[in-house]
């Protein structure tokens, strides 16, 4: 049975992705869902979003073998709520599997249970995290982290893909393959893979130079300079250089790279295709040039990152 902690405020996506999930793979081996919604104060429970939730109080919880914590504004609130983390950790004593969503990591580490642990939350909340948690072992771009008993996953969307992995876990490849196909995902995104958006990253990803930095992302494979940047933006180089610093806080050759290695580093760990082609694809040419950027950006060759995709 699973078990769906919220709080007032909750981020209902948080609840809703990964019990959609569970129901759907339920249904797929032929089961009727087992699925709770438990809050400290049972009844209807508010989100963010003004949309309620019934739950459950806490001593409905006895049957669950895996907790899921929701994140969202009020997650602040819940982590500081004493009935709340002494129940987070009689799950975890019981040896029950137990996962956050987003911001409810705050939550699992205010209960203890992060403390040594690998552990990621959505990237806005990254410094914030940090700060307060030492103890963890904070990996920021990661889609989601097992480690033992206990999972994290990034903001929102990805609880899903953290739902998927515990359906895979629970019940094989096939039927999470098939979970992800009825919730009609592009594909099931691995723990390993990036949060970020490189042009979500930049100051302003759609301001003037937003189309000009989509159009490259589909061009990868061409040289890209910045004469050629600037070409296309109609601009000479040196002012088409200043202007885009200004605009959106990095250099055309900066984001041109993070554009690539963005690119590849998906093609790395979501297929089987060769790493030289990946290269040659992204732009890197050399994939000696390829594996150089992969260790300066993501700390591992490209291979490593492929194997940790294919385990996880």
């Amino acid at each position: 049975m699973i078990g769906i902690l919220v709080f007032p405020d909750f981020q209902l996506l948080d609840a809703a992705g990964p019990i959609s999930a569970f129901e759907i793979a339920a249904r797929s081996i032929g089961k009727a869902p087992a699925i709770r919604v438990l809050a400290a104060r049972p009844g209807l429970v508010r989100s963010s979003s003004g949309v309620e939730m019934m739950a459950r109080d806490f001593k409905a919880a006895n049957a669950i073998t895996t907790l899921v914590v929701a994140g969202g504004a009020g997650v602040s609130d819940a982590a500081r709520c004493e009935v709340t983390r002494a129940f987070v950790q009689r799950v975890a004593k019981r040896g029950m599997r137990v996962a956050s969503v987003c911001s409810g990591a705050f939550v699992l580490a205010e209960a203890g249970l992060l403390d040594g642990r690998r552990a990621t939350t959505h990237w806005r909340r990254t410094r914030d995290f940090v700060a307060r948690y030492p103890k963890v072992k904070f990996e920021p771009d990661q889609i989601f982290t097992r480690d033992g008993n206990v999972w994290t996953s990034a903001g929102i969307t990805a609880g899903i893909d953290l739902a998927l992995a515990m359906i895979t876990e629970d019940h094989g490849e096939e039927v999470a393959q098939a979970t992800a196909r009825q919730l009609v995902l592009y594909h099931r995104r691995s723990g390993g893979q990036s949060q970020f958006s490189s042009l979500l990253e930049l100051k302003t990803p759609n301001g003037r130079f937003g189309a000009l930095l989509s159009w490259a992302r589909e061009n990868l494979d061409a040289p890209l300079t910045v004469e050629d940047l600037a070409d296309r933006a109609g601009m000479s180089a040196r002012h088409f250089a200043r202007a885009f610093a200004a605009e959106t806080g990095t250099t055309p050759s900066k984001a041109i790279e993070r554009l690539r290695l963005e690119v590849a580093r998906e093609r790395v760990q979501s297929s089987r295709e060769a790493i030289e082609r990946v290269a040659e694809t992204t732009g890197f040419r050399d994939p000696e040039r390829m594996r150089r950027a992969f260790i300066r950006a993501f700390g591992q060759p490209p291979q490593a990152l492929r194997r940790a995709a294919r385990a996880g």
